[in-house]
């Protein structure tokens, strides 16, 4: 077999950088997220399908924060500041959001936690950023949120000593879903037949 020419071995070799490269940017994404989901890292939250089994006498202060990304135009804010609760017990807060506008609007929430460390021990049961929002024109509505800090936390050495943690929550405006946006087409429909 005849040696590759240096030419071709380098252009070869920098077309497997290349590859190597734009997979590891296509794995970035999902292999952040699992690192963040498994470590708390950034804030991240966990999930439980029920609330913890151990309650503890700690108590911790949760508060609430609410804020919507540059255009979203709804109105958007906690229904309480902050809650006390025991680590381990669950807790169920409530935002509000609100659209002004005259026309229906999509929205999801991204959240996170601080301190970023006590991401890891904030677990949601129940959350409204689970799933898109539609609020219709001038519609107002409740989304309730349940959730409990594992009373792991004390074994953290660094978490341990986090005496508040504040959930908030960023509205990011999306595009209607197509079930959504067929139902307004045909409410549009019938009602220019109408005039």
């Amino acid at each position: 077999m005849k040696p590759l020419d240096p030419k071709k071995k380098t252009a070869l070799q920098a077309f497997a950088v290349v590859v190597f490269m734009g997979g590891l940017g296509w794995a970035s994404v999902p292999l952040y997220d699992w690192f963040c989901r498994v470590t708390g890292f950034g804030g991240t939250t966990n999930v439980a399908e029920a609330g913890s089994v151990e309650i503890v006498d700690r108590t911790i202060k949760v508060r609430f924060d609410a804020s919507l990304e540059r255009g979203m135009p709804w109105e958007f804010k906690p229904m309480q500041l902050e809650v006390e609760l025991r680590l381990g017990e669950e807790g169920l807060a409530f935002y509000e959001a609100y659209n002004p506008t005259d026309r229906p609007i999509a929205g999801t929430a991204s959240y996170n936690v601080a301190p970023y460390g006590a991401g890891l021990y904030f677990s949601k049961i129940a959350c409204f950023c689970f799933e898109e929002q539609i609020l219709m024109p001038g519609e107002r509505v409740e989304m309730p949120v349940s959730f409990f800090v594992d009373p792991d936390i004390m074994n953290d050495t660094d978490a341990k000593f986090a005496k508040h943690i504040t959930l908030s929550y960023t509205f990011h405006e999306i595009d209607l879903p197509e079930e959504a946006q067929a139902m307004l087409d045909a409410e549009r429909t019938d009602s220019g037949s109408l005039n």
